[in-house]
């Protein structure tokens, strides 16, 4: 896992910037129908919130996509991700995705969990080729439409079961 402004495959992964990127990342995750779609103003006021952390790729001005993760004690949760469209399978994904967990590493977090709708299985194999494991489901978890969520969940560390 690089360093937090290492270049990568024509992007670079940084630490998201709600005064200059909210904008940006509203647009992307209002084209992703996977994504939660946040406004321009939760993402402005989301890093605020105690334990978030959240990063983005761009190439050049232009940023490609977005992970936001929250830890609470000695876990953690993926709460978003989203990359454009065009800029799908070029490895801006795995790349946001793996920073944020080394984001959680150097917090000492020893879990980290996932939902996934249950009819994506695009989404499933990806998170599974980066470790995760299936160990749950939530019903009617989703809306638009009503469906089920894969909970999916990496170890980082030891466990405090």
């Amino acid at each position: 896992m690089g360093s937090e402004g290492a270049a990568r495959p024509g992007f670079a992964i940084r630490a998201f910037d709600a005064a200059t990127d909210a904008a940006q990342v509203a647009a992307i995750l209002l084209g992703a129908r996977e994504a939660a779609s946040w406004s321009e103003e939760a993402l402005r006021e989301m890093v605020s919130l105690p334990g978030l952390t959240a990063f983005v790729s761009e190439q050049g001005d232009t940023i490609l996509g977005i992970v936001v993760g929250r830890q609470v004690l000695d876990e953690a949760e993926i709460l978003n991700l989203a990359v454009k469209s065009e800029a799908r399978r070029q490895g801006a994904g795995r790349a946001l995705v793996r920073r944020v967990l080394e984001q959680f590493g150097e917090w000492q977090v020893s879990r980290v969990f996932l939902e996934v709708r249950e009819s994506n299985a695009g989404a499933i194999a990806f998170y599974r080729g980066l470790g995760f494991v299936a160990v749950g489901l939530r019903r009617d978890y989703y809306r638009d439409p009503i469906e089920a969520a894969t909970v999916m969940e990496l170890r980082l560390g030891k466990s405090t079961d």
